[in-house]
């Protein structure tokens, strides 16, 4: 039986959504892995996002519910930061997770982080450090993605996103920087890892 990988995103200018896309990339190499990448809902009314000039939420990415979680053998969730932390989105999403919470559906269930700042002192590492409470309730696993993309992470010829807690990327105070080659190649490997280590705990 496959190994069920969902990545699970709420992305305001697209930064996130595609990051997911290269984590659904390298999660996919692996044998025996299905991906299923999905938007947790909006909570923001249109007029506000129009304001804002939100990117549409990819249709191609259905919107997910708390119960389908429990579906997955392992999670990665994707989010922007809002002062240090996630953004309100996902937080929702989180408290609507009671139930699961409850009946510790999610526990024992490998889990990942990625992420999307304003600048360099948006929180690249506060935003994965404060998520990892809501794993801890419900008893995930927390994987992180390390070092373990080698010498790509100790570059200091470029700015770029992410860190040993996950793959990030910089947005740009007005969200007009897009991901960088380095910052896609780091996603395309954290779901390639994360992948990995789901498959085996899963045979577990």
């Amino acid at each position: 039986m496959a190994t069920k990988i969902y990545i699970v995103y709420y992305s305001t200018w697209g930064h996130v959504a595609t990051l997911a896309e290269e984590m659904k990339k390298g999660a996919e190499a692996v044998p025996g892995v299905e991906v299923n990448v999905w938007r947790v809902p909006e909570t923001l009314p249109e007029d506000v996002l129009g304001k804002m000039h939100a990117t549409p939420g990819r249709e191609d990415h259905p919107v997910i519910t708390a119960r389908q979680l429990a579906e997955a053998d392992g999670i990665l969730f994707g989010f922007p930061t809002r002062f240090g932390m996630m953004a309100a989105q996902m937080k929702a999403f989180f408290d609507s997770t009671g139930g699961l919470w409850q009946a510790q559906s999610l526990a024992g269930k490998p889990a990942g982080v990625f992420f999307a700042t304003g600048t360099q002192g948006g929180g690249q590492e506060t935003t994965a450090l404060t998520a990892v409470t809501q794993l801890t309730h419900h008893g995930m696993l927390f994987v992180p993605v390390g070092y373990t993309h080698g010498a790509g992470m100790f570059g200091m010829d470029e700015v770029k996103g992410g860190s040993p807690y996950g793959a990030g990327t910089f947005a740009g105070a007005d969200g007009s920087r897009v991901p960088s080659d380095a910052e896609l190649a780091l996603a395309a490997h954290q779901g390639k890892y994360f992948a990995g280590v789901a498959k085996k705990l899963k045979a577990v």
